[in-house]
């Protein structure tokens, strides 16, 4: 099976933007530079039509999205790493959390100095079933096969870190709570996630 073409297009800036199909060089060219944006496509006309049109996050909404909560995580600001939890319309559910997070200017929730993006996505599934819980809705979204297939059930390869590990339990143990009410949580592309960040 060969693995699947994808085109990175970034901005930084004040700077240089640009499209190319090697993840490497488009992180060259945004590591370590404050709000530089930089996004994964299918083919180079989205990259570069993303980029016409403002190289924006949140920009895109797929019709018809079923009704639930959508969550994501994602360092394309340059900000750490940031999640985000919405519904299907792409609105922020995180004001919703109690106690009430502190968001940042984005209204996204930074996750822990040091966290890793698989560490995000992890936190931000556990906020999106605490959120489904209290308002009653059966379905989460979310574009990590790695968080929805293995470590939101507790599945972590020992190398993984123990805090990461910890918040695998905690977020297993919600996941049995959540299914036993008839909650699912499934699978999104990333291009289609209302909650995306933007790089998946």
């Amino acid at each position: 099976m060969t693995k699947k073409e994808r085109f990175y297009a970034y901005r930084i800036p004040g700077g240089a933007e640009g499209v190319t199909d090697n993840w490497t060089a488009c992180e060259a060219e945004v590591k370590s530079k404050p709000n530089a944006r930089y996004r994964s496509f299918a083919s180079r006309a989205e990259a570069v039509a993303w980029l016409k049109g403002g190289a924006e996050y949140e920009q895109k909404i797929a019709p018809k999205l079923e009704k639930g909560v959508y969550f994501d995580a994602g360092t394309g600001r340059g900000l750490g790493v940031e999640i985000n939890v919405t519904d299907e319309k792409g609105r922020s559910l995180l004001p919703e959390l109690r106690p009430k997070p502190i968001l940042n200017k984005f209204g996204k929730l930074p996750a822990p100095k040091g966290a890793t993006n698989n560490y995000g996505e992890l936190l931000a599934c556990k906020l999106a079933m605490a959120i489904a819980l209290r308002k009653k809705l059966r379905k989460v979204f979310g574009d990590s096969r790695l968080v929805i297939d293995y470590w939101s059930r507790g599945l972590v390869r020992k190398e993984v870190t123990p805090k990461t590990r910890k918040l695998a339990a905690e977020v297993a143990a919600i996941r049995t709570a959540f299914e036993e009410k008839g909650g699912e949580i499934e699978l999104i592309s990333g291009d289609y996630n209302p909650a995306d960040l933007g790089f998946h």
